[in-house]
């Protein structure tokens, strides 16, 4: 596996090609999620081949909006299985991969320990204290697709996935549940007192 060089290759075609209305599904959060997906990886005491593995599958994660919003899981996958033989990854690998991109569908199905350290990455701005400024990304997001209006709409969206939403890894939730709930309680006290 060619792994400097297919994230090299990624990159640069996410950063030259990927919308640039796109506040929140940018540049900036693959590379969120690659230092999340690595400090997890570190905890979790994923190395080698995993480790390789579970970080091609995040630059790869979020690539389906290259092309679409809708399905972008999907097209990722598909994306992954086009551009990664260049890179001598097998079938097998880029199988796992495949598995770890379409886990961080919403709502999140992780069915082994990768999947769910990629799930987890993919959320951990949810209990870190950035999580209002990216928030507001997602917010720009949702209302240029038309999804949310108002940011009462927003408020209301964000208690529904703070309330579903669950860490699934050990360390995410050591790290990230504590400040997730506190982010939750204060999403909650803003609309009551609107």
């Amino acid at each position: 596996m060619q792994f400097e060089k297919v994230k090299k290759f990624i990159l640069d075609k996410l950063k030259k090609d990927l919308p640039k209305n796109l506040t929140y599904h940018s540049l900036g959060h693959i590379k969120d999620v690659y230092k999340a997906a690595e400090n997890l990886a570190k905890h979790e005491k994923i190395e080698g081949e995993d480790l390789i593995l579970l970080l091609t599958a995040v630059l790869f994660h979020d690539s389906g909006f290259l092309i679409q919003q809708k399905e972008h899981e999907r097209v990722g996958c598909e994306l992954a299985s086009l551009y990664l033989p260049d890179f001598e990854y097998n079938d097998a690998q880029i199988d796992r991969i495949n598995g770890m991109i379409m886990a961080t569908r919403i709502p999140q199905t992780p069915h082994n320990k990768l999947e769910k350290i990629i799930c987890d990455a993919d959320l951990d701005y949810l209990g870190r204290d950035d999580f209002f400024k990216i928030g507001n990304y997602l917010f720009d997001e949702l209302c240029m697709y038309g999804i949310i209006s108002t940011e009462n709409d927003w408020n209301r969206l964000q208690v529904r996935f703070l309330e579903g939403h669950r860490y699934f890894t050990k360390s995410a939730k050591e790290l990230r549940k504590a400040k997730k709930d506190e982010h939750l309680a204060l999403i909650k006290s803003k609309i009551k007192n609107n």
